[in-house]
């Protein structure tokens, strides 16, 4: 269990982090997303005692994470996979980790054949390994002392599809076993394929938060006809409020049954008609954190 209360940072007069709130639940994959610079980073590093709040709390399993005697045996963290000792072999990485947290040589091994790191790879120097072999030797030094919590910073980057998948299945079955899982990513695909609750963060505010469902469910429904004006005049005459989406479709808040309906007693034929849920999550990020995308902001 994570909770996070009123966390705020200050940087002389810049707010990067102002009163974020949220909590992410066992057995669940809370996604933690917004776009570069808007406090992701900096709200996980106070959480995990790496930078210190201005004002508020974060707590893990109940403590402050500074507080905790063995902190890697409750909670297991990648913040940053290009911060491991580049001259130190992985397996070198990992018996550190181990040794450290009083844990028995065979968590090593094991450790290396979950995130599928070979004795060839394993004996190489952390500076000749690829952002991915970094990535999946940082998850491995998070899960080694078997945690109730993950909390991970990009665990994704670097990693080819077949890893992300990997990555993917991994984190569900952490969760599905009770862990508890708040996952940064800039991929919204796979926040969406694999995140239970989702909380998004905009000029270090939280702008939207709740389950998967929730928010999805309100992204609405995405339908197109050969005749727009016809089925826009159709839906507004029920009252429902439509938008064009920019592509030729039209888009509402009604769900999908009720637009066919209207469309079918309006003799308007549909070429498309869906929950907006495939694309739902980057429609909804997009609009919600448009003040804070770079391409969005004036020279």
């Amino acid at each position: 269990m994570i909770i996070v209360e009123g966390l705020t940072k200050r940087y002389g007069h810049t707010l990067a982090v102002d009163d974020v709130s949220f909590s992410a639940c066992p057995g669940r994959v809370t996604g933690f997303l917004g776009p570069n610079g808007a406090g992701k980073s900096t709200t996980m590093r106070m959480m995990v005692g790496l930078t210190p709040p201005t004002s508020g709390t974060a707590t893990v399993l109940h403590r402050r994470f500074a507080d905790l005697p063995n902190p890697g045996l409750e909670v297991g963290v990648l913040l940053d996979a290009s911060a491991q000792h580049a001259g130190r072999t992985g397996r070198e990485v990992l018996v550190l980790a181990r040794q450290t947290m009083g844990l028995p040589a065979s968590r090593v091994e094991a450790m290396l054949d979950i995130v599928s790191l070979t004795d060839v790879e394993a004996n190489r120097r952390v500076r000749d390994y690829s952002l991915g072999m970094r990535q999946r030797l940082g998850i491995a030094t998070a899960l080694i002392g078997d945690p109730e919590v993950l909390i991970l910073d990009e665990p994704a980057n670097g990693l080819d599809p077949a890893g992300i998948r990997w990555m993917r299945d991994l984190l569900r079955g952490y969760a599905d076993r009770g862990g508890t899982v708040l996952l940064s990513s800039h991929l919204l695909h796979e926040i969406e394929v694999i995140a239970d609750d989702i909380v998004m963060i905009g000029h270090g505010r939280i702008v939207s938060q709740g389950t998967k469902s929730e928010l999805l469910h309100e992204a609405g429904t995405i339908v197109r006809s050969g005749d727009s004006d016809a089925l826009e005049h159709a839906l507004t005459a029920w009252g429902v409020l439509v938008s064009p989406t920019g592509d030729g479709a039209l888009r509402t808040d009604a769900d999908a049954a009720l637009v066919g309906k209207v469309a079918l007693e309006a003799g308007v034929a549909l070429t498309e008609l869906r929950a907006a849920e495939g694309a739902g999550l980057e429609e909804m990020f997009l609009e919600l954190t448009s003040a804070t995308q770079r391409e969005g902001i004036p020279a």
